[in-house]
C-alpha cells in the first residue's frame, strides 16, 4: 500500500512539471539569427541621419541667435554629434576611459561657441548634449503655431 501512495505520488509530480515545462516552451516564439542585408543597413543609416536633422533643427528653433549663429551651431551640434559616435564606436580597455572622453568631448567641443552666442543660449546647448532637452514640447508649439495660422486664414 505505501509503495502504491509513492508510486502515485511520484507520477503526479512527473505529470506536473512536465505540464509546466510544455506551457513555458508555448510562451517562446523562435528567433531569426539572420545579419541585415547592405540595404537594411543603409536604410537605417538614412533614417538615423533624417532623425539627427530634424532634432537638431528642432532645437535651433528655440534659440535667440540670427540665422549666421544658427547655421554654424548646427554644424558644431553636428560635428558633436559624429565625435561623440566615434568615441563609442572605440574600443576602450575600461568603461571609465570612454566616460572620460565623453566628458572632455562635452567640455571642449563648444569652446569656441562660447564668444559667438550669447550665455543663455550656451546653457541651452550644455542642457542639450547632457539629455535635458525636450523635443516634445518644441513638436507641441509647432504644431499650436500652425493651427494659429491656420485659424487667421479661415477668418480672412
Amino acid at each position: 500500500m505505501k509503495k502504491l501512495v509513492l508510486l502515485v505520488f511520484a507520477i503526479l509530480m512527473g505529470m506536473n512539471i512536465h505540464a509546466q515545462r510544455q506551457r513555458g516552451n508555448m510562451n517562446r516564439i523562435p528567433e531569426t539569427n539572420r545579419e541585415p542585408t547592405e540595404q537594411e543597413i543603409a536604410k537605417r543609416e538614412r533614417e538615423i541621419e533624417e532623425r539627427k536633422e530634424e532634432y537638431i533643427d528642432n532645437f535651433l528653433t528655440t534659440l535667440e541667435a540670427d540665422e549666421f549663429q544658427k547655421h554654424i551651431i548646427k554644424q558644431n551640434i553636428s560635428s558633436f554629434f559624429e565625435a561623440k559616435m566615434v568615441i563609442f564606436n572605440t574600443k576602450f580597455e575600461h568603461n571609465l576611459d570612454r566616460i572620460k572622453a565623453v566628458e572632455n568631448l562635452e567640455n571642449t567641443h563648444f569652446k569656441d561657441l562660447e564668444e559667438l552666442i550669447s550665455e543663455g543660449d550656451m546653457t541651452k546647448i550644455k542642457e542639450m548634449i547632457k539629455g535635458k532637452f525636450d523635443e516634445k514640447e518644441v513638436v507641441k508649439k509647432k504644431k499650436k503655431k500652425r493651427k494659429n495660422k491656420k485659424r487667421k486664414k479661415d477668418k480672412d
